[in-house]
């Protein structure tokens, strides 16, 4: 009786121990995956030089403005001829051996597209360099240059006489308005418009 009482303790002992031991594994085993299911902290932004955003906005394609008739045109004087009221400026000259077609802007001197007989890629395609067939291809090229380069609106004023003739029919081969007329024509059926949009004041 003795032996089996000493046996059955044993035996309650050695289950504590085991519940005991499962108890502390299950534990064990839930920190380990509490502290593996934590979110890691995020890390501080880091700042660069290079991505700060300027409070001040400079915009580097003046075209837009342009294009939205927002930018400023120097107004100038009221006497000076042509106006300087534009963006863009075309100027139209015969000399005694060439036709020339030059398109200015209204921040530099120089011209910023042109077309001349003197090329020889034109004038291997002409009889004569100063014609009326010279005068509309001239236009023609000039006009694919200023699609080319995104220019579809340009000023171009002569004065009236150079555009007066009673009839292109009795005009001479050489004569200035018949030339004027052909240039000009060329240039408006080549998409471009020789006017330009009113200035917005905003």
């Amino acid at each position: 009786m003795a032996l089996f009482s000493d046996v059955c303790r044993s035996v309650r002992t050695l289950l504590g121990q085991c519940q005991r031991s499962t108890a502390a594994a299950a534990w064990i085993h839930c920190q380990s995956s509490w502290k593996y299911s934590q979110t890691a902290p995020e890390p501080e932004p880091v700042i660069s030089d290079n991505e700060a955003i300027d409070k001040t906005f400079v915009n580097r394609n003046p075209r837009n403005l342009e294009q939205m008739a927002l930018a400023v045109k120097d107004r100038g004087w009221a006497t000076v001829w042509p106006c300087r009221q534009y963006y863009h400026r075309l100027v139209f000259r015969r000399t005694q051996h060439h036709i020339t077609a030059e398109v200015y802007s209204s921040d530099f001197i120089d011209p910023v597209l042109s077309c001349s007989t003197k090329e020889w890629a034109l004038k291997r395609e002409l009889g004569s360099t100063r014609s009326v067939a010279a005068c509309r291809a001239v236009g023609e090229v000039l006009a694919q240059r200023c699609h080319e380069a995104g220019i579809t609106r340009i000023v171009y004023r002569e004065v009236p006489w150079k555009f007066r003739s009673e009839s292109i029919h009795l005009c001479t081969f050489f004569s200035p308005p018949l030339q004027n007329q052909i240039f000009w024509t060329a240039m408006k059926e080549g998409g471009i418009m020789l006017s330009e949009q009113r200035r917005k004041f905003i």
